[in-house]
């Protein structure tokens, strides 16, 4: 079993991602999906918690062997960005979504060195907004941001666009495409299912994929 079905099938295992075709959630946009992912759950389940921040931890050696700190996403990011700094005997920070409207102010919350190589923690990617926005306001602050060390992507087309738009690279510890997979095997969903979902990710704004 690779790594990328191991967590794939620790994230099924404890409903941090649920699939459900037939009884779509309504995303905040209003679009119909027929998955839900919550990584939080993983901090609440130390075993599915060791193999995801180890996995991380192998992630940024591998890819970014020149890290010097990690920069967790707000909030989901945060944790996995310090329990993965911890192992690699890295410092690190994270970045709120906005500055903060009292005190100093700040919306990246640690310490940052001018040019200091640094890797971003992301639980989740979708669309790739939210992530890229932390990468605009690293590199504002002087720093040099290497990449994104993520937990799972659904592997929109937008959120590739988006990537390549702010010219920074993905590296995450499983996909959709892998999850699916995963899922039909162990019995979670059908062969048809898992077809219906990968249509919607293929274009999420065309419901056809519930018919």
């Amino acid at each position: 079993m690779t790594k990328e079905q191991e967590v794939a099938l620790g994230l099924l295992s404890i409903d941090a991602v649920f699939l459900r075709p037939d009884e779509p959630f309504t995303w905040a946009s209003g679009i119909k999906s027929p998955i839900y992912c919550d990584n939080r759950l993983t901090l609440s389940e130390p075993p599915i918690r060791d193999l995801i921040e180890n996995a991380l931890k192998d992630t940024v050696k591998t890819y970014y062997p020149d890290a010097e700190i990690l920069m967790g996403t707000s909030t989901a990011g945060i944790a996995h960005a310090a329990i993965t700094a911890h192992l690699m005997d890295l410092p690190m920070g994270y970045v709120r979504g906005s500055k903060k409207d009292h005190g100093r102010g700040n919306q990246i919350e640690g310490k940052l060195r001018p040019g200091e190589k640094t890797v971003v923690i992301e639980d989740l990617i979708s669309t790739g907004g939210s992530v890229c926005e932390t990468v605009d306001a690293l590199r504002s602050a002087g720093a040099e941001v290497l990449g994104i060390a993520s937990i799972f992507t659904y592997g929109m087309k937008k959120s590739e666009e988006k990537l390549r738009e702010h010219n920074v690279i993905n590296h995450s510890l499983s996909t959709l495409d892998v999850l699916v997979d995963a899922a039909e095997r162990a019995g979670y969903i059908c062969r048809d299912q898992g077809k219906r979902i990968l249509q919607f990710r293929d274009n999420p704004s065309d419901e056809s994929w519930m018919k």
